[in-house]
């Protein structure tokens, strides 16, 4: 039978004399009362850092919801209207446009892009006669128009032709900004396209229209369910390798944002968000450009997912995900918790 060892004693001598240890030390001083905390916050979230991505469909007071994205909704363009009106009473200043296109419009060569009737623009044109305080931000690629779900035009080989698609997308950008647009934002992530837009807006005398330019938009598993909401997820033809960035790199990013500021980019951004906030970091460190992150539907809709089966707290992990977005660096977050999160930040 083995003898049980004594447990030592305890000897105040030979206890850590704390007080002495924390004078002057306990952080915990700022943490103790909500006043407090609000005032040594280094990070503040704002209304004025969301913008609201919006689905567009056919049909007039149509709304549709998104399976593969809980709490998101298609909207007819008169629902559109309604909501930008939503968004600007909450206090939002911008939100983006996205448009489902019916599989029967969709060609090879994303046509519907340069159809100056399309979902985009007259949803740009019915906003703007409705709720002209509101910034409009178009979507400047061809996958919610091509029939191969590919943001640019594709050889007989497969390969995305990178300038026949800068071609392409100069037109679609032209027929927004006249539409109303006042951001273009090219995501296509083809080389040269920002150059080649700024260059056509100036021509045609769109001097003012800004470029966000989708600047590190990488090649992210995340954004399954934003193509199930523009109807790419059973079109898409391979995958998009070739084009956006691999998820691996970080340098790349530099060099990215570097060329799209030289060519006249007013904004930058980074796709995703939460799994690339050391790329939001570098590139706001590196440049000092107004820097947004777009906070995709991957992000969110595990989130809301999760919430809805009771696992986490959905409110706080929206907000918690957000303010580490801005505390990263970014300017402005594109996030489909815009209203929901204007909400909460309104309250007192």
């Amino acid at each position: 039978m083995t003898k049980e060892r004594s447990r030592p004693s305890a000897d105040p001598a030979t206890k850590p004399d704390m007080a002495a240890i924390l004078h002057g030390h306990r952080m915990r001083r700022n943490r103790r009362s909500p006043w407090s905390r609000s005032l040594v916050r280094e990070t503040s979230l704002t209304v004025d850092d969301l913008i609201w991505p919006i689905f567009l469909m056919d049909g007039t007071k149509a709304r549709q919801e998104i399976l593969a994205m809980p709490g998101v909704w298609r909207l007819s363009v008169d629902q559109a209207v309604a909501e930008a009106g939503r968004a600007a009473k909450l206090g939002l200043k911008a939100i983006a446009l996205f448009p489902y296109t019916d599989p029967a419009r969709r060609d090879p060569m994303g046509s519907e892009a340069l159809n100056s009737g399309n979902l985009v623009c007259s949803a740009c044109r019915a906003i703007k006669s409705s709720v002209p305080e509101i910034g409009l931000i178009t979507d400047v690629a061809l996958d919610p128009y091509t029939s191969h779900g590919h943001d640019g035009l594709m050889s007989e080989a497969g390969e995305i032709l990178n300038d026949a698609t800068v071609e392409q997308l100069v037109l679609q950008a032209l027929i927004q900004a006249e539409a109303g647009a006042d951001v273009i934002a090219p995501s296509d992530m083809m080389d040269g396209r920002v150059g080649a837009i700024r260059q056509a807006l100036d021509r045609a005398q769109f001097m003012e229209v800004q470029i966000l330019a989708y600047t590190a938009k990488y090649a992210s598993a995340f954004y399954g369910p934003f193509r199930e909401a523009v109807g790419t997820a059973r079109t898409l033809l391979g995958d998009k390798r070739t084009y956006q960035m691999d998820p691996a790199n970080s340098d790349e990013a530099l060099r990215e944002a570097e060329l799209d500021i030289s060519e006249g980019a007013d904004m930058i951004m980074v796709k995703p968000a939460l799994p690339y906030l050391d790329i939001i970091y570098r590139l706001k460190q590196t440049f000092g450009m107004p820097t947004f992150a777009y906070q995709v539907s991957g992000e969110s809709s595990m989130i809301e997912a999760a919430s809805r089966n009771g696992w986490i707290d959905g409110e706080k992990a929206m907000i918690e995900s957000l303010t580490a977005i801005k505390r990263a660096g970014a300017d402005a977050i594109m996030t489909y918790f815009a209203p929901r999160a204007a909400e909460l930040l309104a309250r007192p």
